[in-house]
This record gives structure tokens, C-alpha cells and sequence, in this order.
């Protein structure tokens, strides 16, 4: 990079403020990993080893029994979206993760969501035709990853959507997503799938960001890749206001969701 390494290591305390937990974009079993813009202007992920912390944060897994409420879970979403959308395409080259799951993401004590477990990671070469053996977790792997061993980004999306329905429903997926491969789908209410052990949300503001996660989220797991939403294209809906149209939040369908536009 044209710099020794004291001034590189310099360079980078200086642009994330002394490794600032807002440029956190992931963290891991051995490290952390931090968005670093450089004097050049160019934009990297550095990973920061960890030493002991006195606070361990926690496998998003082991939250799905404390009853957390429907704001907590939006919030969670949508800072994975936006690690993720880092990733994509704000990293040169932009990594893709591969095996996001509920059990790769971790939750401090204020429930601040972290993407975990860069050991199956990949940077995107344009100049390659970026194959790779299959890894994932099992029922987060995107299905087109079953004939091709073609890299992209749209399959993080599809594991996303899969995490962002099973905090919303309080359990992985997997009877819901075969139910809503078959034409059933436009009989499954949305209220009917969602978290028993939560109150339906009431207030209005509560209902539409369930209501337009769900949505969201239904389009991360559409059976053909180039149908997914990038994520950068979740990350900026999720921090937006977006005119949602609604119907009564008891009378909202998948199917609907699913044929609804973005």
C-alpha cells in the first residue's frame, strides 16, 4: 500500500476512532472485523485478534427463548442487513460470507447484532469464475447452490432471508419454507406463522416493520438468484421509511407478501 507498517497501523486506529464498535462490520471466534477507509481513499476490512473481554456476546440462537420483543428482532435484522451490505459492496473486493446462520450471528448484552465466522468467506474476483466447493449450514444454503458451485452474493441473500424469517417466527423455517414452495402458500396467514409466544404487535409503526421484514425477507429466499434483492437494496429499505401499503395486519396473507413489489 506504499506504507510501512507503522504507519498503515497508524492510518487505521486513526480511521475507525481506536477500533470504534461502530465500524465493527463482523466479529468471530478469534477476531473482529472493521471497515477502514485510508488516506488513499480506498476501502478495507481489517480484522482485530481478540484478547480476553470481560463481556462474551452471545450465539443469536440462544435468544430465540427469551421472548424478545418485535422492535428488538427488527433491530437485529437490520444490522445484519447492514454487515452484510458492507460486505457486498462497500469491501474491495466485496466478500461473500457463505454460511450465514442463526448460529454465525452473535448479540452483545444490547441485543447489537455481529456476523460471525469469517472461516468460509470468499472475496469475489471479477477476473475469476469464482468456483468454490459447497459449505453452509444445512437449511440456510441458497438451492441453486445444489447444481453450481458458482459463487455470488445473491447466496448470502438467500441465507439472510432464511435468518430473518426464523427470528420472526421464533424457529428455523423449514416447514414454512417447503409449505410456501406449493401453491398452499396464499392460504398462510401471516399472523399464523409468526413468534405464539409474542403478542401480535398493536402499535401501528410495530405491525408495518414486521410486516415489511417478513416481506423483505420472503424475497431474499425467491427460488431464482437474480430475483433476490442485493443487499444494499435491503440495507437502504431498512433504513428508510418506505410507504408500505398495508391491509389489516390479521388479514395480511404470504402469498400476498411474496407477490407484493418492492
Amino acid at each position: 500500500m506504499g506504507y510501512d507498517g507503522r504507519i498503515a497501523y497508524e492510518d487505521i486506529i486513526e480511521a475507525t476512532e481506536d477500533f470504534d464498535i461502530k465500524y465493527c462490520i463482523g466479529t468471530g471466534g478469534h477476531g473482529s472485523v472493521y471497515k477502514v477507509q485510508l488516506p488513499s481513499g480506498k476501502v478495507v476490512a481489517v480484522k482485530k485478534l481478540h484478547r480476553v473481554e470481560s463481556e462474551e456476546p452471545a450465539c443469536m440462537k440462544n435468544f430465540q427463548n427469551e421472548g424478545v420483543g418485535w422492535t428488538k428482532r427488527v433491530n437485529v435484522i437490520k444490522s445484519i442487513a447492514h454487515a452484510l451490505s458492507y460486505m457486498h459492496h462497500d469491501c474491495t473486493p466485496p466478500i461473500i460470507h457463505r454460511d450465514v446462520s442463526s448460529n454465525n450471528i452473535l448479540l452483545n448484552s444490547e441485543l447489537e447484532a455481529f456476523v460471525s465466522d469469517f472461516g468460509t468467506a470468499r472475496l469475489l474476483d471479477p477476473d475469476s469464475s469464482n468456483q468454490t466447493l459447497r459449505v453452509g449450514t444445512y437449511g440456510y444454503i441458497a438451492p441453486e447452490l445444489a447444481y453450481t458451485m458458482k459463487v455470488t452474493e445473491k447466496s448470502d441473500v438467500y441465507s439472510f432471508g432464511v435468518v430473518a424469517l426464523e427470528t420472526m417466527i421464533g424457529k428455523h423455517p423449514s416447514e414454512l419454507l417447503t409449505s410456501l414452495s406449493s401453491s398452499s402458500s396464499q392460504d398462510i396467514m401471516l399472523r399464523d406463522v409468526l413468534d405464539p409466544r409474542l403478542i401480535l404487535p398493536g402499535d401501528p409503526r410495530v405491525a408495518k416493520d414486521v410486516v415489511f421484514v417478513t416481506f423483505l425477507a420472503l424475497k431474499c429466499i425467491h427460488s431464482k438468484p437474480q430475483c433476490r434483492p442485493t443487499m444494499q437494496q435491503l440495507s437502504y429499505n431498512l433504513l428508510i421509511d418506505v410507504p408500505f401499503p398495508m391491509l389489516p395486519f390479521y388479514a395480511i396473507s404470504l402469498n400476498q407478501l411474496k407477490n407484493q413489489v418492492i
